[in-house]
């Protein structure tokens, strides 16, 4: 700027100046640099994101249509609803998961890491699952599409994709396959068998590469590289051949699917494979000693990141590589630099007047609560606590007995009547407080009677207060177990129900007899009672 402005007061002092000269010089002088992170021009717009800075776009163009399952016709609520993806096909009769934000996010305990790679949209599949704790390993989930354009035999093409993983358990290590057909029609595969497994176990398909990867809660982006020996219209992605058997069902998820051919990926920015959280993390495009590299965040140069290799200084945002020669210049493809974000939800019951340690937080209130720490490995892991209070509970209880029988209040057991008391522990731990008013049924049956004709106990028959309600069956027994009598249906205390001594048309003689009855209480519930009675004459 100094130039110009003696420039101006050399020709003042001639008095040359002409006051429409200035804005026009100074538009002259006023250009963007690309690569210093300043907005040269004062238009505004810095390094990238200013138009006198474009290069072209060095970014392959996926021939699989919809390839963040981003395009939708619907919003899944509930598993296997893949129809709601546009264009996407269900390649396989066990069915894969379509995710969405705008609807339902995956099953309880297999979480999806999120954010997603890209967009708002993922699929869900399995290699194999379990069936009431029994391996079902033939159980394989295929995604399919018929492609915009066909791969050429002998092209070299690039299969890129994200993998996710959810726990350890439940996602191990997995060989992704990509499979070809040269007619779309071949999807989908296996119709109407479920244990038809990966698809060229069938005719008109052909394994075109494969890929093993591995994580855990996170996502991987990885590639594979293939050269059709046919030309391929349509292809299929999911798990390798294989039976892997588990007592777990294996589950990962799948975004982001680009194929291209390879000259397209050239200066595709990738990651170093190290977990986005850690110090170690990098991006890197291919190095060549021809060219020039500046890295840029949101569009904005980084200072002094002039080489193919960057570690981004685990600061999120869009990351851009301009590669410059002699003769020209390019730009990479964004790429989006997110640190995996970790949730769990956890329900905790405490007792009344118990305190809950929350990271600096004593927690004694029944609440919602909130707390995010670092992971191990440097991610951010968000804790949400629904926390209950559970009162000291007291109780009484009302209960009967017969005199022989006993009633028990957890580890307590009475046989007495009146008020007992029993101190317990609820279910979770908290002090409890049984008080059990406890009284013998009012149910009586006589050890002798006389059926003598004389008026008195000339019947053997079962008493009782208002607890009973009926005598549903009573059974007379001789001592070698011959059933002499059975009544059913009798109303207690009725004189002219029982038994009379008598059976099969005659009177039995003196002696002991087993007796046993089903009776019928006032709580509704049915007791049988036993014991024998002696017949005198």
């Amino acid at each position: 700027m100094r130039w110009l402005w003696q420039t101006a007061l050399f020709f003042a002092g001639l008095g040359m100046l002409v006051p429409s000269m200035l804005p026009e010089l100074m538009e002259q002088q006023l250009e963007e640099i690309c690569d210093n992170g300043l907005d040269d021009d004062q238009d505004g717009l810095v390094d990238l994101n200013d138009p006198d800075c474009e290069c072209p776009v060095v970014e392959p163009v996926s021939l699989i249509p919809n390839p963040s399952f981003e395009d939708k016709t619907c919003c899944p609520n509930d598993r296997s609803q893949l129809e709601c993806a546009e264009t996407w096909i269900q390649a396989s009769e066990p069915t894969t998961d379509y995710l969405h934000t705008c609807g339902w996010m995956g099953w309880d305990g297999l979480p999806v890491p999120m954010p997603f790679p890209d967009g708002q949209a993922v699929v869900g599949f399995r290699d194999g699952r379990a069936r009431m704790g029994e391996p079902d390993p033939e159980w394989k989930e295929y995604v399919g599409a018929c492609l915009l354009a066909p791969m050429r035999v002998g092209v070299s093409y690039r299969f890129e994709f994200w993998v996710g993983f959810t726990n350890g358990v439940n996602s191990p290590s997995i060989n992704i396959h990509l499979f070809g057909t040269g007619d779309c029609m071949n999807l989908p595969f296996g119709v109407g068998d479920s244990d038809f497994g990966c698809p060229t176990n069938g005719p008109g398909w052909t394994k075109m590469g494969s890929r093993s990867v591995s994580g855990t809660n996170r996502w991987v982006k990885t590639s594979i590289d293939v050269t059709p020996t046919q030309d391929i219209y349509a292809i299929t992605i999911g798990p390798g051949c294989p039976n892997r058997p588990r007592e777990n069902s294996l589950y990962y998820f799948l975004d982001n699917l680009v194929l291209d051919e390879l000259s397209a990926f050239e200066f595709t920015i990738k990651d170093n494979g190290e977990n986005p959280c850690t110090d170690q993390f990098a991006l890197q495009v291919p190095q060549f000693d021809s060219l020039n590299y500046q890295w840029y965040l949101d569009g904005v140069a980084l200072p002094g990141a002039n080489e193919s290799t960057y570690l981004p200084m685990q600061v999120e945002g869009s990351y851009q590589v301009r590669v410059t020669s002699n003769a020209d210049c390019k730009v990479t493809n964004i790429y989006p630099y997110v640190k995996p974000k970790f949730e769990t939800t956890v329900d905790v019951v405490i007792c009344e007047g118990e305190q809950l340690t929350f990271g600096s937080q004593a927690l004694e209130v029944a609440g919602n609560y909130q707390r995010t720490i670092k992971s191990t490995e440097n991610c951010d892991s968000t804790i949400f606590l629904n926390l209950q209070v559970a009162n000291n509970k007291r109780d009484t209880v009302a209960a009967k007995i017969f005199e022989s029988e006993s009633y028990e209040v957890g580890p307590y057991s009475y046989n007495t009547a009146g008020q007992h008391l029993s101190p317990l522990q609820s279910f979770y731990g908290c002090d409890s407080l049984v008080v059990l008013d406890l009284s013998f049924y009012q149910v009586y049956a006589p050890n002798v009677f006389s059926p003598n004709d004389d008026g008195i106990n000339d019947r053997f028959m079962i008493l009782g207060g208002e607890d009973l309600r009926e005598v549903v069956s009573l059974q007379i027994f001789d001592r070698w177990g011959n059933l002499l009598y059975e009544g059913k249906n009798h109303d207690p205390n009725d004189y002219f129900q029982g038994w009379d001594g008598w059976s099969r048309g005659r009177e039995v003689g003196e002696g002991v007899y087993v007796y046993t009855a089903l009776l019928l209480l006032e709580d509704g519930k049915e007791r049988r009672i036993s014991g024998s009675v002696t017949l005198m004459r």
